[in-house]
C-alpha cells in the first residue's frame, strides 16, 4: 500500500501558526501593490511544505483474522434448572454459525469459560478484560457472553473495542423466593433480648404476591420455632441467647413450587454472647490468708460485680458489745440467699461452715438454684471435714463429694491426672507453671500443705493431692454444674510461694466452666468456617470418638477425618467446601458450621436479567437477546455500525493486518527546499527593486 505520510519537525500547532502569519504577509504584500507577491507566496509555502517533511511511503501488509471472544458463564446460578441444557444448545448452534465465518477467512475464536470465585461471584467482566488486554484492540470484532446476566463485577469494565452481545440464558418468567437479612448485631448480652430485621421476598416474575409464609428460627440446631410473615415487608423477631460464645441462628422457609431455589430460602445469623457483668457471690468464713487472695482475684477483674459475705464476729464470740454499735445497716442475707439468688452468676463458698447463722432454707434455696443452672464452687478448708461442714447441710444433694472427716497436713505439689489432661479446665496447665516440670514429672509450680480427704467422688477428678486424693472434682447437678476444691491453700500460688503458680488461671477456667461457656466444655462437638474449609473440633473425656458426619448445603454426607491433636481433643477438616451451612453429627451430639455466605453470592438473585451488562451492551452498539427465543444469526458488520438486531447480532469487520516492511522516500529534502526557497525569495526581491 501506498501513500504519501507527512513527519512534522515542528509541533502541527507552531506549523498552523506560521502558515497563519505567511497568509497575512502575503495580504499585505497584495494591499502595497508589491509585484513579486507571488514570488513571496511561493517561497512561504516551500518552507511550510519543507516543515511538514512529506515523504512516500509504501508498506507491504499482511491481512490478519479478527478475533472474537466467547465468554461462557458456568457459575453456580447458571447452572440452575433448564439453563445447562440451554446453554449447550446455544453453544451448539453458536458453533456451527461462527464455524462459518472462521472458514471465509477473517474471523479467529477465542472461548473462555468462567466459574465463579466463591464469595467474589461472577466476574465476568474482569475475565472479559484480561482477555482483551493481550489481543490488540484494533484486532477485536466483538465479544458473545453466554451468561444469566448475574455478574458481579459490572464496574469492572466501563468500554470495549467491538460490540458486546449478551445471550441471556434463562426465562422471562423466572421468579425466586429469598430471605434477606436487613439488620442483625454481631453481640448481644447473655439473656437480654436483641432485634433480628429481615424481610421474606419474591423477586422476578413471581406468580403471587403478598400473603403470608411459614418462617422457622432455629438457635444452635435446638428445635425450630414456626411464625408466620409477610411477603416483602420487614418483620422484627426478638432473640434471646441463653450462653457465651459463637451462637448460630437459622432462618428458613421453605421452597414453593416454581421458584428456581431453595439455596436462598435459609440465612445464618452468628451473634457473639457476651455477658454483661459476671455477679459472683462470695462466702467466707473465718478471715485467713487466702481470703484476701479470692477477693483481689475477683476485684481485679472490673467485668465482675462481686458481693461479699463474711463472718468477721461468730455468735460464740460474745464480747458484751451491743448489736447497734457493731453495725449501721443489717446485712441483707433473707434477700440475698432467697430472693436474689438466682441473679448470681457463680456462687463461691470459701472457708465456709456453718454457724447457724444461714438457716437450712438458704441452703436449700441454693441447691435448687444449681440444679436450675446455677454454678456452685466450694473452696473446703478443715471446716470441710468437721461436723459443721456444708456438707450436713442441704447443699449434699447436689455436693459430688463425701468428706471422711480426716484432713491431710503435709506438703505436696498439685497433679493433673490423665482425665484431668482430657478436660478443658485443666488441660494444659502445665504450661502456665513458672518453671517446667521436674524429672519424675512433678509439675513446676509449688507446693501447698492442707488436703480434706474426700471420698466417693462422683465427678470428675481433674486435679489430685498426695497419695492420688482427689483435690478438684467437677460434676453436672441437673441444668447446673458444682466444683469442689478441697483445700484452702490455693492462696500461696498467688503470694509466689515456691515460685507459685497459676491460680489465676485455674480460678478462670473453673469460672467460665461453671458458666457452661463453649470454650470450656468438656464434651462438645464445634463447627466453624476457616476460608473456604469447613473445620471440625470435637472435645471429649473418653478415648475414642464416634464418626463425624457431615452434610453439605446441597444435602450430600461425607465423613469427616478426625485427629487427636491434644488429649481429650480432636479436629478435622474438610477442603474447599461448598458454601452455605453444614451440619455436623456426632453420637448424640449436632453442630452447624456456614462456609462463606448462608447462601452463596451466586444465588442472591439467582433470575435471568440482562441489567448488569446493558449499559456495556448499549456503549458498543451490541444487543441483549435470550436463548428461550433462540440462537441468533451471527453477521460481519462494518466498524461503528449497529450490531444486532431482532434475530441477529453482529461482529465488527476490523480489516486488521500486520505491517511486514516499509519503505519510505522524502518528497521534499530539507537542503533542496532551502534553495528554492531563498530562490523564490531573490526573485521577489529582483522584481520589486527594478
Amino acid at each position: 500500500m501506498s501513500m504519501v505520510a507527512f513527519d512534522p519537525q515542528l509541533p502541527l500547532g507552531l506549523i498552523a501558526g506560521l502558515a497563519g502569519l505567511s497568509l497575512a504577509a502575503l495580504l499585505l504584500a497584495l494591499w502595497r501593490g508589491l509585484a513579486g507577491w507571488w514570488l513571496r507566496a511561493l517561497a512561504a509555502l516551500v518552507l511550510l511544505v519543507a516543515l511538514a517533511q512529506p515523504s512516500w511511503r509504501q508498506e507491504d501488509r499482511l491481512p490478519v483474522a479478527d478475533i472474537a471472544l466467547v465468554v461462557i458463564d458456568e457459575s453456580a446460578s447458571n447452572r440452575i434448572g433448564l439453563r445447562p441444557d440451554q446453554v449447550t444448545s446455544a453453544l451448539e448452534g453458536l458453533g456451527a454459525r461462527l464455524d462459518r465465518l472462521v472458514e471465509t477467512g477473517g474471523l479467529e475464536l477465542r472461548e473462555i469459560r468462567l466459574r465463579d470465585r466463591g464469595e467474589d461471584g461472577t466476574r465476568l467482566l474482569g475475565a472479559l478484560a484480561e482477555a482483551a488486554a493481550e489481543i490488540p484492540p484494533d484486532r477485536i470484532a466483538g465479544a458473545i457472553l453466554v451468561t444469566d446476566g448475574q455478574v458481579h463485577d459490572a464496574d469492572a469494565l466501563a468500554e470495549f473495542p467491538g460490540p458486546v452481545h449478551v445471550l441471556l440464558s434463562g426465562s422471562a418468567a423466572d421468579w425466586d423466593r429469598r430471605i434477606v437479612i436487613e439488620t442483625a448485631p454481631a453481640f448481644a448480652i447473655i439473656d437480654e433480648p436483641v432485634s433480628v430485621t429481615l424481610r421474606v421476598e419474591d423477586i422476578g416474575a413471581s406468580p403471587e404476591s403478598g400473603g403470608f409464609v411459614p418462617l422457622t428460627i432455629a438457635l444452635d440446631g435446638t428445635e425450630p420455632l414456626r411464625f408466620d410473615v409477610p411477603v416483602g415487608e420487614p418483620v422484627t423477631l426478638p432473640v434471646t441467647l441463653g450462653r457465651g460464645g459463637a451462637n448460630v441462628l437459622e432462618i428458613a422457609t421453605p421452597q414453593v413450587a416454581g421458584e428456581l431455589t431453595e439455596r436462598n430460602n435459609a440465612a445464618v445469623v452468628s451473634i457473639n454472647g457476651v455477658r454483661d457483668r459476671l455477679r459472683v457471690l462470695l462466702v467466707s468464713g473465718e478471715p485467713y490468708p487466702g481470703e484476701r487472695t479470692w477477693r483481689n482475684l475477683l476485684k481485679s477483674d472490673s467485668a465482675v460485680d462481686l458481693v461479699h459475705f463474711t463472718i468477721l464476729r461468730p455468735p460464740e464470740k460474745q464480747d458484751f458489745v451491743p448489736v447497734f454499735e457493731l453495725s449501721l445497716i443489717a446485712f441483707p442475707t433473707q434477700e440475698l440467699f432467697m430472693e436474689k439468688v438466682d441473679e448470681f452468676d457463680l456462687i463461691i463458698f470459701d472457708r465456709y461452715k456453718r454457724r447457724g447463722i444461714l438457716p437450712n432454707d438458704y441452703f436449700e434455696n441454693i441447691a435448687r438454684y444449681v440444679r436450675d443452672g446455677g454454678a456452685l464452687l466450694v473452696a473446703a478448708g478443715e471446716d470441710f471435714a468437721g461436723a459443721e461442714s456444708l456438707y450436713r447441710s442441704p447443699l449434699r444433694g447436689v455436693l459430688p463429694v463425701q468428706p471422711t472427716a480426716r484432713v491431710v497436713e503435709r506438703g505436696f505439689a498439685p497433679r493433673i491426672p490423665e482425665l484431668g489432661h482430657r478436660h478443658p479446665v485443666t488441660a494444659d496447665l502445665e504450661s502456665h507453671a513458672p518453671r517446667p516440670p521436674a524429672a519424675d514429672g512433678t509439675p513446676g509450680w509449688g507446693r501447698w500443705f492442707r488436703i480434706v480427704e474426700l471420698d466417693a467422688p462422683e465427678g470428675e477428678v481433674v486435679m489430685t493431692g498426695p497419695d492420688d486424693r482427689p483435690l478438684l472434682v467437677l460434676d453436672r447437678q441437673g441444668e447446673g454444674r458444682v466444683a469442689v476444691l478441697a483445700s484452702d491453700e490455693a492462696w500461696l500460688w498467688s503470694r509466689g510461694y515456691e515460685g507459685g503458680g497459676p491460680q489465676l488461671e485455674l480460678l478462670r477456667r473453673l469460672a467460665h466452666w461453671l458458666m457452661q461457656e463453649p470454650e470450656l466444655e468438656e464434651n462438645v462437638l464445634l463447627g466453624g468456617g476457616d476460608g473456604g474449609d469447613v473445620e471440625v473440633t470435637r472435645r471429649t473425656l473418653e478415648a475414642e470418638i464416634p464418626t463425624v458426619t457431615a452434610t453439605s448445603p446441597s444435602g450430600e454426607s461425607e465423613e469427616v477425618a478426625m485427629k487427636e491433636v491434644a488429649p481429650g481433643r480432636w479436629e478435622g477438616r474438610i477442603e474447599a467446601a461448598e458454601h452455605g451451612v453444614w451440619r455436623l453429627e456426632n453420637g448424640d451430639l449436632a453442630a452447624v458450621a456456614v462456609v462463606g455466605p448462608s447462601a452463596p453470592r451466586e444465588f442472591e438473585n439467582p433470575v435471568s436479567d440482562g441489567a448488569a451488562l446493558g449499559p456495556l451492551a448499549a456503549a458498543t452498539r451490541g444487543g441483549i437477546l435470550r436463548l428461550e427465543d433462540g440462537v441468533p444469526d451471527i453477521r460481519r458488520v462494518r466498524e461503528g455500525r449497529v450490531a444486532a438486531g431482532r434475530g441477529w447480532i453482529g461482529l465488527a469487520d476490523r480489516d486488521a493486518y500486520q505491517l511486514r516492511d516499509i519503505r519510505q522516500v522524502a518528497l521534499a529534502p530539507a537542503w533542496l527546499m532551502l534553495i528554492l526557497a531563498v530562490a523564490l525569495a531573490f526573485g521577489a526581491w529582483r522584481i520589486e527593486g527594478r
